[in-house]
């Protein structure tokens, strides 16, 4: 079954990428997404840029409303994704504890939503 985590990091995580600590940070996720490939179990997934980049879009009686920057304001932004395939839940969820944001952000877990029948 394939199952999507989503990596929230905190801004102090995010804002490691440049700083002295970055080979750390950057190594802590090179080593995780080489044990994901290396046991076959990951589909695909990217890094995100930071939520500063982000356009948040909603549509309201067919008239666009775009706002520069993430929707919410939270302690936790969105950093990436991997898409896995594994036998169950627990898999995953065995997966998502072993990312580096999991202990200062969160990893979120979802199924992914099967293609409708034919």
């Amino acid at each position: 079954m394939e199952y999507t985590l989503l990596y929230f990091e905190t801004a102090a995580e995010q804002g490691r990428r440049d700083t002295p600590e970055a080979p750390a940070y950057w190594g802590a996720w090179t080593a995780y997404m080489g044990a994901m490939s290396a046991a076959g179990v990951m589909r695909g997934g990217n890094g995100l840029l930071g939520p500063d980049t982000a356009t948040t879009l909603r549509v309201s009686e067919g008239k666009w409303a775009v706002q520069d920057g993430p929707f919410a304001d939270t302690k936790e932004q969105l950093g990436g994704y991997v898409v896995l395939d594994v036998p169950d839940l627990d898999t995953a969820l065995a997966w998502a504890a072993r990312a580096p944001c999991a202990t200062a952000g969160a990893v979120e877990v979802r199924p992914v939503m099967p293609p409708p029948a034919a």
